[in-house]
């Protein structure tokens, strides 16, 4: 079974991730920041992935750490998760949209770590979630799970739908990725 614990423990944020890949989508989020957990509850729904996040940050400075640091652990998770990356797809993409938003997401479970990242959002806030840590959380993810990550909004007006197609075209470039093929790491090398 592909699952992971990963605790982080810092003077800003205390954090337990609990992941099954193969799961059936069940989540348990609460980071004490509303639209983050909406994001990362449509994340391991469309994933298909089994996701618990408890986070305790240090919120009265504001979201940063607390949204970085999810990423980092989300990201361990899904590495630990997934071992040598044997047996799997290993590429995925995908095209989401949401009302008048259009989102894009590629991605390679390659071991190396990537970030492109092409959105303008124009409000500074979701909720009392700064629009400005999508990036963030994005970066710390895919810097922690060895992941090559593509994400680019193709066009939208409304911030909350642009973020979250971009959740779910991540979610389901993931879910493509990491499906089990059989035999092993899918490479010219042998290895990742």
């Amino acid at each position: 079974m592909r699952t992971a614990e990963i605790k982080r423990t810092t003077k800003e944020t205390d954090i337990t991730v609990i992941l099954n890949v193969d799961g059936s989508g069940k989540t348990d989020i609460d980071t004490g920041i509303g639209f983050f957990d909406h994001m990362l509850t449509a994340l391991g729904v469309h994933a298909g992935m089994d996701l618990t996040v408890k986070c305790k940050g240090d919120l009265y400075v504001d979201g940063h750490h607390s949204v970085e640091d999810v990423g980092i652990c989300i990201g361990k998770a899904i590495a630990e998760a997934l071992g040598d990356r044997s047996g799997i797809a290993r590429y995925g993409s995908a095209y989401v949209p949401m009302d008048e938003a259009l989102s894009f997401c590629a991605l390679d479970i390659s071991g190396r770590p990537f970030l492109s990242y092409k959105a303008e959002l124009t409000d500074f806030r979701c909720g009392e979630f700064d629009t400005c840590l999508t990036e963030e959380f994005w970066r710390a993810f895919a810097m922690n799970s060895g992941i090559t990550l593509h994400i680019r909004e193709e066009y939208g007006k409304n911030d909350h739908h642009i973020i979250e197609a971009m959740f779910k075209a991540v979610a389901h470039a993931l879910k493509t990725a990491m499906a089990v093929t059989g035999g092993g790491v899918l490479s010219t090398k042998g290895v990742l």
